[in-house]
């Protein structure tokens, strides 16, 4: 049993969000961590990898710096790394960056007992679209929202799935694909020990020409069917006001704005 675990470099919104005039981000402008759901599904397949001792294999695609990502990523405890990078995938929407995923996940292989798994969204566009396209491309079962991994069988796995309303339990069959929430466990930190032994290993790197499709079309901004009209830097309100009444007339005031800004 394996654990392909599909996580992605994003710019670290936290700080200062930069926009060529184009419209698209400028990313190297801007400071990248993993992004956090990914890293609570590493979390999760490590956990598995303490219990049952199954290898986990850590894939992203991105531009060469991501390798630094796919470190950290073996300094947790995770056994292999795969970078897909190449200037063809560049601009690429969820339905693309889904097919270059699958293609690369089919190269590592998908045996009948493994399991892919994703962040349910990246901060990056709150799509939450990747992991299930990916598992329609890789013809493969998928659950979305796993909050909880109940048991893993000899020919499946039990999840908690977290639904708008209520909690539902389901079981689905190997191999399947997994997007986690964000809850589901806390990261552990890098260890020392495992970043000195992964120092020099090396991290396997897919282009274009270890696509099965070749086809430059099929990737990047062509192969995208999603069109963004704009992106645009969120706009700074700093507007502040001082207000000196006090008890009932300063709550009646401040009811009156949250009523007037629909919050109640």
């Amino acid at each position: 049993m394996k654990i392909i675990v599909s996580i992605k470099q994003v710019p670290d919104t936290s700080g200062k969000v930069a926009v060529n005039p184009d419209g698209t981000l400028n990313r190297a402008s801007m400071q990248t961590i993993t992004n956090p759901d990914d890293m609570n599904a590493l979390e999760a397949a490590l956990k598995i990898k303490d219990a049952t001792g199954c290898k986990v294999v850590v894939v992203t695609m991105g531009p060469p710096p991501a390798a630094g990502m796919l470190r950290e990523a073996l300094a947790m405890g995770a056994d292999e790394a795969v970078l897909v990078s190449a200037r063809e995938f560049g601009g690429s929407d969820t339905y693309a960056t889904s097919q270059i995923l699958a293609a690369a996940i089919n190269k590592i292989g998908v045996e009948a007992d493994d399991i892919v798994m994703c962040g349910r969204q990246a901060i990056d566009g709150d799509t939450a679209q990747v992991g299930p396209e990916l598992a329609e491309w890789l013809g493969i079962p998928s659950v979305s929202n796993v909050r909880k991994i109940l048991e893993i069988g000899e020919d499946g796995v039990s999840v908690e799935m977290d639904m708008p309303d209520d909690v539902e339990r389901v079981r689905v069959r190997f191999p399947c694909l997994l997007t986690v929430d964000q809850d589901i466990f806390q990261p552990r930190l890098p260890s020392y020990v495992k970043k000195t032994e992964s120092a020099g290993r090396p991290v396997e790197i897919l282009t274009l020409d270890e696509m099965e499709d070749r086809e430059e079309t099929h990737y990047g901004l062509n192969g995208s069917p999603t069109q963004v009209q704009r992106i645009f830097p969120p706009a700074v309100n700093d507007r502040r006001e001082l207000w000196k009444e006090e008890g009932e007339a300063l709550s009646d005031r401040l009811y009156a704005l949250l009523r007037d800004k629909k919050f109640v």
